[in-house]
């Protein structure tokens, strides 16, 4: 009987340690979207060839409206098919108009704010790469729908 709980004990402290472990190894495969923002951000300023101040200035005016964008939210799911009706269609339109709306004033506030120290080719070129790095994103998160386990 003895004998028994021993194994029993060994067992449970072996699956606690490998599941301890376990999550470990997920906490660093996962980023922050802050850290996310920020690699975005060297990566973008390192393909610019901007120096050490300009890139200081940009990354960090480039979290800053990373943070706003969040905080604006995700885009509401759709809903498919005849299951909406005409007054759910049209307050769902509208909402979209209205997040569309704020996206496009806070580009354009940050246009204004990169403008000080960027110029319009580099702004340009930061829509740009912002684009394909989301472009990127998106194919990643469709990829790992598709083969079941996300990382």
């Amino acid at each position: 009987m003895n004998a028994l709980r021993k194994t029993i004990v060994i067992a449970l402290a072996l699956i606690t340690s490998v599941l301890t472990l376990q999550a470990q190894v997920s906490e660093k495969q996962r980023i922050s979207r802050e850290q996310l923002a920020e690699k975005q951000a060297q990566h973008i300023a390192h393909d610019l060839a901007l120096d050490d101040a300009t890139t200081a200035k940009f990354v960090a005016t480039y979290h800053e409206y990373q943070k706003e964008l969040w905080a604006i939210g995700p885009r509401p799911k759709r809903v498919k098919g005849n299951a909406q009706s005409e007054e759910q269609a049209e307050a769902q339109m509208k909402q979209q108009f209205s997040r569309s709306q704020r996206i496009l004033d806070l580009r354009e506030k940050y246009y204004k704010k990169y403008s000080t120290f960027l110029t319009q080719r580099q702004i340009q070129r930061v829509y740009e790469i912002e684009r394909g790095m989301r472009k990127k994103l998106a194919q990643r998160r469709a990829a790992g729908k598709k083969g079941g386990a996300r990382r």
